[in-house]
This record gives structure tokens, sequence and C-alpha cells, in this order.
């Protein structure tokens, strides 16, 4: 009976930063909400851009236009929920409100890795096989890819975290995270450790080490492409439309694994590697993108210069 009452908890505390002075809390508020606002921000630029100009109506920018609605949630999800946790004295946050923090960081994470993973097969048609780019990737082509990728998402977190939320919690219902995420949930659970890890590690192979893989093989065929090119101009050219995305998978793939692929007793601290790959990463993509890409950079030049026009006649009439 002691047991049956102790899994039926209404909340979790999401211990988050806590075991940081105020000081440093307070720093953190001010840091995080800083780097929300030019991530969301910067994000939304690029969806804009993206979405507004024709002549970046194309395979690579269509699913990049996704990957910024992509992170502009993922971090929405997260960051919001951090800051008030970081001021408010009352951390709790309820049974279903967890569920469906887990549910929606989750859905956004593996999107993003689903997204990354097609951009990559993207370069891989245009640089390997660029006669039928345009057979292959067609517009159709690539609706259906991100619907896919859409309901695959959708379906898979709505099975896990429905199977999460139903194991008995009785150890505690101290989260030791800033949000509710995979490992630090299941840390909770009464059931075996063993069944646990086959579930995070699950999760982690299909959305992370499986894309991974078909993104390395991608850039393996890529690079060998690339360097049969016998012109220098060409080599340069192919290598430089994949930096940007490179450094994107990168910085997200290496901070995720370093998480999701430890043992249940883990030897890094998530939470430094969770604001890497649920903010940093966020923040900085659309600076990699945006800078890295003539196309990007030119439309946003165009529409400045567009609308200083209009506001120069419109102030001449007046």
């Amino acid at each position: 009976m002691a047991l049956q009452n102790q899994t039926l908890k209404t909340d979790f505390i999401l211990l988050g930063f806590s075991d940081l002075s105020l000081h440093v809390q307070q720093f953190l508020f001010v840091m995080l909400l800083v780097v929300y606002i030019f991530a969301f921000l910067g994000n939304l630029l690029v969806f804009t851009i993206l979405t507004v100009d024709p002549v970046l109506h194309t395979p690579m920018y269509f699913f990049l236009r996704n990957l910024s609605f992509v992170e502009m949630s993922l971090t929405t999800v997260i960051v919001p929920n951090t800051l008030e946790k970081l001021l408010a004295e009352d951390r709790s946050i309820s049974f279903l409100g967890c569920a469906f923090q887990l549910y929606f960081f989750a859905l956004f994470a593996n999107e993003e890795c689903i997204l990354l993973c097609i951009m990559a097969y993207d370069r891989y048609i245009a640089i390997c096989n660029p006669l039928r780019y345009s057979i292959i990737m067609s517009n159709r082509r690539c609706v259906y890819l991100a619907v896919g990728s859409w309901i695959m998402s959708i379906l898979f977190q709505i099975g896990q975290v429905s199977f999460i939320f139903s194991l008995p919690f009785c150890i505690s219902n101290e989260i030791h995270h800033f949000f509710c995420d995979f490992t630090p949930v299941l840390k909770l659970s009464c059931t075996n450790t063993y069944l646990n890890d086959i579930i995070r590690m699950t999760a982690a192979f299909l959305f992370l080490f499986l894309p991974f893989l078909i993104i390395l093989a991608s850039y393996i065929y890529i690079f060998s492409t690339v360097m049969k090119m016998n012109s220098k101009t060409g080599r340069s050219k192919a290598f430089s439309t994949c930096t940007s995305h490179v450094t994107s998978v990168t910085l997200f793939y290496v901070t995720a694994m370093l998480v999701y692929f430890q043992p249940s007793v883990g030897y890094v601290d998530e939470r430094v590697f969770a604001v890497c790959y649920c903010i940093i990463n966020p923040l900085l993509n659309p600076l990699i993108y945006s800078l890295r890409s003539k196309e990007v950079k030119g439309s946003l030049k165009r529409k400045i210069w567009k609308n200083l026009l209009s506001l120069f006649k419109l102030r001449h009439l007046i």
C-alpha cells in the first residue's frame, strides 16, 4: 500500500540550477533570456526570408526553413519554463505538464535529427548526382520527405512518452535537470534500470545514431566525388555548400550523443550539454547558414534596401 501511494505523484520538482548560488542563477537568467531572444529572432528572420523570397524556394532552403521553425519551437518549449523556474521559489511541474514538455522537446529534437539527415542527403544528390538532382529532389518529393519525417516523429513520441509516463514513479519526484528529459525522468522510475536503458538507447539509436550514420555515409561519398574533380574552383564551391551543414551537424550531434549514449549513471553533467544542443545551437545556426550562404545574404540585403527605399519614398511624399 505504501508503494502504491508513492506512485500516485501529482507533480515533479525541476531542480534545474538550484545547486548554484543565487547570483549565478540570476546571471544565468539574464544570459538565457538574451540568448533565447536572439535565437528566436534569428531563426524567425531566416524562416521569413526563405518564405517570402521566391529565389530561395529550392530543396536545400526548403529544409532549412523547416529547421528554423523546429529550432524556434525547440527553444520555446525549454527556455521560458526554465526562466520561470530560475526566478520562482516553486520549481514544481505537474505530471501532465512534464509529459507534454518531454513530448514536444523530443518531437522537435528528433525532427531536427531527421532534417539534418535529409539535408545531408540533399547535398549528396546535388554533388554526386547533379544531372538528376531536379528529378530526385522535386518539390513534391521534398514535401513528402518533410511530412513523412513529421508523421514519424509525432507517432513515435506519442508511443514512447505514453509508455514512459505509464511507468511507476516511486523513487523520488525530484528531476535533476532544468527540463523534463528522458534520462532524468526514467531515473525516477521503480522499474528495472536495464529496461530504462533499453528505452533510452532505442530512441537514441533511431533518432541520433542512425541519422548520423546516414549523414556520415553521405559525406564520405561527397568527399570522394569532390576529390575526383579536376577544377580547384569546383572543389572549393562544392565544399563551401557543405561547410555550414557540417558545422551544424557537429554542434548538435556531438553534444547530444555525449548525453544520450552515456550509461544511466552518467559521467557528464547533462545540463551543460543540453544548453548546447537546445539553446546555443539554435542561436548559432542562423549565423552559420546566413553567413555561409551568399543567396541568403543577398536576399537579406535586397529586403533591407527595398524597405529603406520604400521608407525614403514615403518620407519624400510627406
